[in-house]
């Protein structure tokens, strides 16, 4: 039986939602399945990574005693060192298939992963699945094959087809849904399995990489990737104060009990310097899959089209009915944002407060 594993991300101590839909994907089919998690306490995540199917969990640690500075290695995310200790797991644990989610994290992690290994890599993956032959082949060897991804700015869906004895895909977050979480008996939980892998420490071997300092960015909103609810802001915002409304909207919708809602923009906006590039949707910025997308004053060109046409819902409020994003929305409002997304936000305050 061939051995697959997903990397787990969090944030503050807590598990990524996009994580348990990666799972969902990765655990289809009679395969082992293993969560790595990097310089984390695997016994914490057991109840809630058990719940949606997990039965072995990996707490990958690097072996820093060589280091100076160990607490500055260990609390910093460094893809070098993050990247090799994966790779050693992989071979330790022989696995087949890695999986990871197409994020800022794991656009670092997955390609230096892949080089190493010398295995084929498929990022930003809307499906991963079994080929015809490999589906009924007898051949133990023959895992997942065939992996789905949006090209040409999205016009078009490709199924890329993999070989080698590993392979490597990079979800889309948010594009697969989860798996029914399920509540585990005191053995069920019993029956899961957290074991510590300690990978080598093989950065001092790389002298031309020099880790000086790791500082955080502004960590205000929620991750665009990650999102449920995301409500982005074009040129017609005609200023980086005035995004403050769609903050105030955004607050008011997670408050409503949305778990995940931040604000985004378009390029034109981050262009005009609005507002930091970490916010902007398109080809050129982050894509992503809410399950609804509220478009303030976005014209809707073709590029920004091909970063959120993956939503599940599309909201468009523009004062121009010609503009491109009201064809290629699912509901639109045809008015003035400055009015709108006020009156959203006060309406949605009013329904937090009857409840």
């Amino acid at each position: 039986m061939k051995k697959r594993a997903v990397i787990i991300e969090t944030k503050n101590g807590v598990i990524k939602d996009a994580n348990f839909g990666m799972i969902a994907c990765a655990s289809k089919g009679d395969n082992t399945l293993y969560a790595f998690i990097i310089n984390q306490s695997g016994e914490i995540f057991k109840k809630e990574l058990g719940s949606y199917g997990i039965e072995h969990i990996v707490d990958i640690c690097i072996d820093s005693d060589n280091h100076e500075n160990n607490e500055k290695y260990e609390k910093s995310f460094n893809p070098i060192l993050f990247s090799d200790a994966v790779v050693q797991a992989i071979k330790d644990y022989e696995i087949s298939s890695i999986f990871g989610l197409t994020t800022p994290m794991g656009k670092e992690i997955l390609p230096r992963v892949a080089a190493e290994l010398e295995a084929p890599l498929v990022m930003d993956c809307l499906d991963v699945v079994k080929g015809f032959e490999s589906s009924f082949n007898s051949d133990s060897n023959l895992d997942f094959d065939l992996a789905k991804t949006s090209l040409y700015s999205g016009k078009t869906i490709a199924t890329v087809k993999v070989t080698g004895d590993i392979r490597l895909f990079g979800i889309r977050p948010n594009v697969i849904e989860p798996s029914s979480k399920i509540d585990l008996s005191q053995e069920q939980l019993s029956n899961i399995t957290v074991e510590k892998f300690v990978a080598k420490n093989r950065y001092a071997e790389q002298s031309n990489i020099k880790l000086i300092e790791s500082r955080q960015g502004d960590l205000s909103g929620n991750d665009l990737v990650a999102a449920d609810v995301i409500i982005s802001g074009g040129r017609a915002m005609k200023s980086g104060e005035n995004f403050k409304i769609l903050n105030e909207c955004a607050n008011s919708i997670e408050n409503f009990g949305i778990s995940s809602t931040t604000v985004g923009a378009s390029r034109v906006a981050v262009d005009l310097g609005w507002v930091p590039y970490r916010m902007q949707v398109g080809q050129t910025g982050e894509k992503v899959s809410p399950k609804v997308y509220i478009a303030c004053g976005i014209s809707g060109s073709i590029q920004h089209f091909a970063g959120m046409k993956m939503s599940g819902m599309i909201i468009a409020i523009n004062e121009n009915i010609n503009a491109a994003i009201m064809s290629n929305c699912d509901y639109f409002v045809e008015a003035d944002l400055f009015e709108i997304v006020p009156q959203l936000t006060k309406e949605l305050q009013k329904e937090r407060q009857k409840s």
